[in-house]
């Protein structure tokens, strides 16, 4: 018997979907099965790939009151998951446990996964009408994927991906960390934090359900060495909505706080009013890459300069960006830039939207500095809040263009605004974010107090 028990059961019950599902069609029966299967803590964990793989594998059975679903010691054929009733789970009378109490299986709770089929250690019988669903043994591979992103063997995954990947510790409970061929800075990257998190809550919602809005709050800076855990409260689930509040944690300290919002998609009504700037494509602008190779290489550097810039450490982004201007703007409090991750990414929604997420905090606080930076001023700059709006379905994998602007700097924080559009000038997603800019005073590498 394996049951996370007080955990199984989300925070509010999401609308019936319908007791017989023998009355839908076809298609309707498996859009139905899928949004049950999705609000199963122990499968949301998985790729929805693997979800929509087990909707097609599953079969029902149906049992009457008093009914048997497993004996002791009988073998059980998959992994069952209760979709309407109540059943008991006791002990065999002559269980030497003949104190241990019974316990009650509900909508959503299942048993059969991880137990061997030839010794099953307690009886659960139907207390009511009972229907279950039941993923047969053959199909257990798709409850242990590679990734929490992908259930396929893929020769290499992005190391965005690899980034993002979370390890389930519990239900809600998930450790992320920081890669060593990640880019680091003094303290954990906040886009890290507001990706993982973001994987973390979307792992906790059905796969139909995708992010819409988040807010996230900086509270401490984080350990570059250290893992980060990821402890996700379901707040809200609704039949169109779901919230989820995200607390990371290190050393058993709150560092980092994350409301996001989800939605099943529907249709509405859509106009859009912002016009994607006229710059030049991606393919005519340089990457990082190469407007480094050229300064090292331009004569036109000292060559003191180009010996230091070639000596420091060079780690590539797993994200790759083309800048719109040339040097000459980077007094202007505004930012227009290509962005893509490196790598082919899985085709996860949830994953693309993280990505953005990751990617959304690169250089975008550091706008606010622009119009005051001058030759030997030393500055720094912490994210202290950041807030999303995802307008629509985004390839992360695929250039978009990132619009910042910086309207207000004042009293030691700078706001900035923030668009991406794609390729065909849609509004994908909106941002905002505040962060503490200051002039540096020391070297010391810890985060100022605020």
């Amino acid at each position: 018997m394996n049951r996370e028990q007080g955990k199984a059961t989300p925070a509010q019950s999401p609308p019936n979907l319908g007791a017989n599902l023998a009355n839908l069609g076809p298609g309707c029966h498996w859009c139905a099965v899928t949004e049950f299967l999705g609000q199963v803590p122990l499968l949301q964990r998985l790729p929805g790939s693997s979800i929509r793989r087990i909707a097609d594998a599953v079969h029902v059975k149906r049992y009457e009151p008093g009914d048997y679903v497993a004996r002791e010691g009988e073998p059980v054929d998959g992994l069952y998951i209760i979709f309407d009733g109540q059943a008991e789970v006791s002990a065999p009378a002559n269980s030497e446990e003949t104190n241990r109490p019974d316990y009650l299986l509900n909508k959503y709770d299942y048993f059969g996964y991880g137990t061997n089929s030839s010794d099953h250690q307690v009886n659960v019988v139907a207390l009511s009408k009972l229907t279950c669903f039941i993923l047969p043994n053959q199909y257990g591979h798709l409850l242990q994927p590679k990734t929490i992103w992908n259930a396929e063997e893929t020769p290499e995954h992005s190391l965005l991906e690899q980034i993002l990947h979370l390890e389930p510790l519990e239900v809600d409970i998930f450790r992320g960390f920081t890669l060593p061929e990640a880019p680091t800075f003094r303290q954990v990257f906040g886009g890290q934090f507001i990706g993982q998190a973001l994987a973390a809550a979307s792992k906790t919602v059905d796969c139909l359900k995708m992010v819409h809005s988040l807010h996230a709050i900086f509270l401490v800076a984080g350990d570059n060495n250290m893992p980060i855990i990821y402890q996700v409260h379901r707040a809200r689930d609704g039949s169109s909505f779901a919230t989820r509040k995200v607390e990371a944690k290190q050393k058993g300290m709150v560092i980092f706080t994350l409301i996001a919002s989800f939605q099943k998609e529907e249709v509405g009504f859509e106009h859009q009013a912002a016009i994607m700037p006229n710059v030049p494509p991606p393919e005519q602008l340089l990457n990082l890459e190469e407007i480094r190779e050229r300064r090292l290489t331009d004569p036109r550097f000292p060559t003191q300069y180009r010996n230091l810039a070639a000596k420091k450490k060079f780690t590539p982004w797993p994200i790759e960006m083309r800048f719109c201007e040339d040097s000459a703007s980077q007094h202007k409090p505004s930012l227009n830039y290509w962005f893509r991750a490196r790598g082919k990414l899985s085709d996860d929604q949830a994953l693309h939207r993280c990505v953005v997420a990751y990617a959304s905090d690169l250089l975008y606080s550091g706008v606010s500095l622009n119009p005051h930076r001058e030759k030997g001023l030393k500055t720094y700059s912490l994210s202290l809040d950041h807030s999303m709006w995802f307008h629509k379905p985004v390839k992360a994998d695929d250039w978009l263009l990132y619009v910042i602007e910086s309207p207000s700097a004042h009293g030691g924080r700078g706001f900035v605004t923030g668009r991406m559009f794609n390729r065909q000038g849609e509004l994908i997603m909106s941002l905002t974010q505040e962060a503490l800019i200051r002039r540096e005073k020391t070297r010391a590498n810890r985060r100022p107090k605020l």
